[in-house]
């Protein structure tokens, strides 16, 4: 309660006059989109055109004009351009920004009175009611319109004035009503009773944050042999393979020194041989931390010639940014303030129960030593790499770290570099995940891992595709990762490999995967969704010509992907009917239909599936017995469909999807 404010005789504040008169006329309510009210930036890419849509209405019936407005935070000028009236208090409007950035957008908007005296003028004008009166108070508008302006407008104003005298009737109400009165009363409107939204926060990226395929490997097992440390060197050949099954990310592990203390062997042994290069995420030894490199995997002059001979290959290098330490990490010793000590002298390892982690520990944020002064560690980190042309980060477990250091972090660094892309590996409750892409994650590790069946997918693409997940958060659907092997791919063989890479590359416009997947690599540890052998503890040489690979198939879904728009996002993804629980069948769309793509998948790895189905000639505008043009995008055969209901048959040692255009003739 306010002490200056005036109560009642309850004690409840009243609204003085005063202030109510400074209230606005005009109300502006449900302006979408926005994240938590305008608290968060809306995401999009550069290019992309945003429509939004607000309640816009006045008291009476006078007209209002109303427009949306936007601009770069770093500029002072807003641009404008006018919103539709959709009936119904429903106003929409359109931008598109071409640069990314961080942007603001609102909505304004005010009583024109010039288009309110033109509707009711042409009202009566054609129910035959006398306008003498009303054509007087018109002109009195346009000379009121030139006293507020000056020079061009004022002459053609005066102009428009003069005109008017010398007309009669009949000729002022046409000469009024024409579109080149309004446009140029327009310019002199003193918008009444002006009112405006909120600024809503707007975060503009670069296409790659939307649309990308990443690959993950270990540069130390690009080798012919587990007793040769393979190095960045030897990456080099691999690259065009890479490229060529359409990959736009190389994606490393931590390439940092190893720390030898609790260092774990095979199969996550708690005792290492002598030779066991270690797990990668142990980050730290007596080379250095964070900032330094193996040495094993070369200096840093060949990690940067590297991510030079990607980028001639169109990759771009994602580092892993891992925040936790090996016990030999310098920091220990340099910042013992940063952990938290126990009584004895020893310090606590991680854990994420049942796993445990005997080789890392964690660092304290709020520790009193550690503030600013680890925060400000960890974005020079940060910060060193994108100096050496590391634009794109996955963030290993950043749902437990402090919030608030993501939000500072990742908006000082874009606030620098805008074009650094940060991907958040976030297994956790749903709303962490979001929080997180809110705070700036530019997209995120899903839940697909763990979507097999017909219902779950379907409630999960339709999930990502509805608010508030649209405007905040944007998934990468990773079909497998180094310490995730899904229970499907165990005994689900070819098949199931291309099930899960179907759904990834066509569900979403980001995705990725772990090297081995293309060799349909699944032996497990018994009993858990971990990988037999793990790269994790060793290296692992691979044949990437092996026998029964899909390399071919990845490298057609990839280029199926560049060839459609509709599939370099995850939205505008909708399920439509198959009539059985085993075939996913869902469609994808441009908002102009000129890409619109059906997908059919076996979820049965096993059994020939049959359905029928449901073309969606609604979409098009068309009639139930339509005819339209197929044309299977995996192989480049076409037909004619005819008819809504079509039938399919899916064989998973032939094909376990499909993936059509569909076209109006």
């Amino acid at each position: 309660m306010s002490a200056d404010k005036p109560l009642d005789e309850e004690g409840t504040e009243v609204l003085p006059l005063s202030q109510a008169l400074l209230l606005p006329r005009i109300a502006i309510e449900d302006v979408t989109p926005t994240v938590d009210g305008g608290q968060f930036a809306v995401k999009a890419v550069a290019g992309q055109e945003l429509v939004v849509s607000a309640k816009v209405f006045a008291d009476g019936h006078d007209k209002l004009a109303v427009l949306l407005a936007w601009r770069n935070l770093g500029d002072a000028d807003w641009q404008r351009t006018a919103m539709s009236d959709k009936g119904n208090n429903a106003w929409q409007g359109r931008l598109r920004v071409g640069e990314q950035g961080r942007y603001a957008y609102r909505i304004e908007a005010w009583i024109d009175q010039f288009a309110s005296f033109c509707y009711e003028l042409e009202k009566k004008f054609v129910a035959g009611v006398a306008v003498d009166l009303e054509l007087q108070e018109g002109r009195t508008q346009v000379l009121h319109a030139i006293e507020r302006s000056h020079e061009e407008v004022a002459m053609s104003l005066t102009a428009l004035y003069e005109e008017l005298l010398h007309l009669s009737s009949d000729g002022q109400v046409e000469r009024f009503l024409k579109p080149a009165t309004a446009v140029l009363m327009r310019k002199a409107d003193h918008h009444a009773y002006l009112s405006r939204s909120y600024d809503y926060p707007l975060d503009v990226e670069r296409s790659l944050a939307q649309f990308a395929s990443w690959y993950e490997l270990f540069p130390r097992s690009v080798t012919e042999r587990a007793s040769r440390h393979g190095t960045f060197d030897d990456v080099h050949e691999r690259l065009p393979m890479i490229r060529d099954m359409g990959f736009d990310v190389l994606y490393f592990p931590p390439i940092h020194p190893i720390g030898r203390s609790y260092r774990k062997g095979p199969n996550n042994a708690l005792v290492a041989g002598p030779d066991d290069p270690g797990s990668p995420y142990a980050i730290g030894s007596e080379e250095g931390g964070h900032e330094a490199i193996h040495s094993q995997l070369g200096s840093r002059e060949d990690f940067r010639r590297l991510v030079s001979a990607a980028a001639e290959h169109g990759l771009e290098i994602a580092l892993d940014f891992a925040i936790q330490c090996s016990q030999d990490h310098p920091w220990l010793q340099q910042h013992p303030g940063w952990f938290n000590w126990r009584s004895d002298g020893s310090i606590k390892y991680a854990e994420n129960p049942p796993k445990k982690y005997q080789d890392i520990v964690n660092v304290d944020f709020y520790a009193a030593e550690a503030i600013p002064s680890l925060w400000v560690e960890l974005r020079d980190i940060v910060l060193g790499w994108v100096a050496e042309g590391v634009k794109l980060f996955r963030v290993d477990n950043p749902h437990t770290k402090p919030l608030p250091f993501w939000q500072w972090l990742i908006a000082d660094v874009r606030g620098a570099h805008p074009e650094v892309i940060f991907l958040a590996e976030a297994f956790t409750t749903p709303a962490m995940m979001a929080r997180l892409g809110k705070l700036g994650y530019s997209q995120s590790y899903t839940y697909f891992t763990w979507r097999n069946t017909k219902a779950e997918l379907s409630a999960y693409f339709t999930e990502l595709n509805e608010s508030p997940w649209r405007e905040c958060f944007r998934p990468n659907f990773f079909v497998n990762t180094p310490d995730i092997n899904p229970a499907f791919l165990h005994h689900s063989g070819r098949a199931g490999f291309l099930i899960r890479a179907v759904l990834a590359t066509m569900g979403s416009g980001l995705w990725g995967m772990y090297s081995g997947f293309e060799l349909c690599e699944s032996a497990a540890l018994p009993g858990k969704e971990e990988y037999l052998d793990s790269e994790k503890y060793e290296i692992r040489p691979r044949d990437f010509n092996a026998p029964g690979n899909i390399i071919a198939e990845i490298a057609q879904l990839n280029r199926i992907r560049r060839q459609h728009p509709a599939l370099q996002t995850h939205l505008g993804l909708q399920v439509y009917n198959a009539w059985n629980d085993n075939i996913l069948y869902f469609g994808k769309r441009t908002a102009d239909l000129e890409s619109f793509i059906l997908v059919a998948v076996s979820l049965d790895p096993h059994n020939a599936q049959e359905a029928h189905f449901e073309l969606p000639l609604w979409e098009f505008g068309l009639a139930d017995d339509a005819a339209t043009r197929g044309e299977d995008l995996m192989n480049g055969h076409t037909w004619t469909w005819h008819g809504k209901t079509q039938w399919m048959r899916i064989e998973p040692w032939h094909q376990p999807f499909g993936i059509w255009r569909i076209q109006t003739l």
